[in-house]
């Protein structure tokens, strides 16, 4: 009873309020910058939030997660809840003015991208980030896949980031890898049942609300295909180039073409293209298949006048030290892993005019 009468403090009601995540993100509606006010009159609160978004939906569920949450607390008073909303774009604002452009501290950004899922590609730009910090290089990675993160488990990370004095959110960090993903926010199950816009939005908070610190080179891991996260990142960010993934496989070929093509109309440079799976080598004969086909990828580099800058072989390693989230072993203890990946990160170093900082 005693307890109940304590003075109602705004520590007590800020609480409550780091408590209510904004609707489709992991932060909480005050990181978010929605609290404009808070009034407390004897055990009575009064709490302003306001924010924007087209989404009509978004400010009752949070006036009613608010609303809950006051009045959850021990002898709380009369609640009020009040939340103005506005839409995305104020009225009178110009359609054609440009957005500022985002990661200007970074100079070197490069895009790992494929047309389809299931190349490879996320392994790849693991793989390709750890071998450019062999190269003694200050390396950031992006993962914005964000319907298929695969960032936490390829690199066996199972941590919240924080958030610093500055409302930025801190990357993790591992393998001397500064790292961000969508997997890093929410459990390991829940599904990503968002729509465009949301995707959208959550690839510009990676780049805009993260604090990535000096960095030489940011490699961007994208989802499969030419979606939004695409469009966001080659229209928010100026790119230094696109690494395109593939099998040798005509089909994957077909939709790696589509992704040249994209990132090309966006004026983002096209590094190269990897052939991943390029050849199957037989641990106890030696005989090489070219499981996948062979020769399409180095045809549609030809046809499309861009560079294959490597062919990385089917090897069983990878897949165990990517689900083991040991990536850094395969470059460190397996000797054919090591000598492919150096040799993609000296062509993609080339290409985005990087120099190596170790002899």
């Amino acid at each position: 009873m005693a307890q109940s009468q304590m003075p109602l403090t705004r520590k007590a009601i800020e609480d409550v309020l780091k408590s209510i995540q904004y609707p489709g993100y992991s932060r909480d509606i005050l990181s978010f910058g929605l609290l404009k006010n808070i009034e407390i009159t004897g055990r009575d609160v009064h709490v302003k939030l306001e924010g924007t978004s087209k989404d009509t939906a978004i400010p009752k569920k949070i006036e009613q997660d608010v609303q809950q949450g006051l009045e959850a607390i021990e002898g709380i008073g009369k609640v009020e809840v009040s939340v103005y909303w506005s839409t995305a774009k104020a009225k009178g604002t110009q359609s054609s003015e440009k957005p500022e452009p985002l990661l200007t501290q970074i100079r070197v950004k490069i895009a790992v991208a494929s047309g389809k899922g299931g190349v490879g590609k996320s392994t790849v730009a693991v793989h390709l980030a750890l071998a450019l910090v062999k190269q003694g290089l200050k390396v950031g990675l992006l993962d914005l896949d964000i319907y298929g993160p695969s960032l936490p488990m390829m690199l066996g990370l199972d941590e919240r980031p924080h958030m610093n004095e500055a409302n930025k959110i801190i990357p993790l960090e591992k393998f001397g890898l500064r790292l961000m993903s969508i997997g890093f926010m929410i459990e390991r199950d829940t599904p990503m049942a968002w729509r465009g816009p949301m995707v959208h939005k959550a690839a510009e908070q990676f780049m805009q609300d993260v604090d990535w610190g000096e960095l030489d080179v940011l490699i961007v891991d994208l989802p499969p295909g030419t979606g939004d996260a695409q469009m966001t990142l080659s229209q928010r960010a100026k790119l230094s180039g696109a690494v395109i993934v593939s099998t040798p496989q005509d089909l994957a070929l077909i939709d790696a073409r589509k992704g040249v093509r994209m990132f090309q109309m966006m004026d983002v440079p096209i590094m190269g293209i990897i052939e991943n799976m390029s050849t199957f080598v037989c641990p106890h004969c030696g005989t090489v298949t070219p499981i996948f086909g062979e020769g399409g990828a180095e045809k549609t580099a030809k046809e499309m006048n861009v560079p294959i800058l490597g062919r990385i072989p089917i090897l069983p390693i990878l897949r165990e030290i990517s689900d083991a989230g040991t990536p850094l072993e395969g470059l460190e203890e397996f000797p054919q892993v090591r000598e492919v990946f150096e040799s993609v990160s000296k062509a993609v170093m080339k290409a985005a005019a990087l120099t190596p900082k170790v002899q």
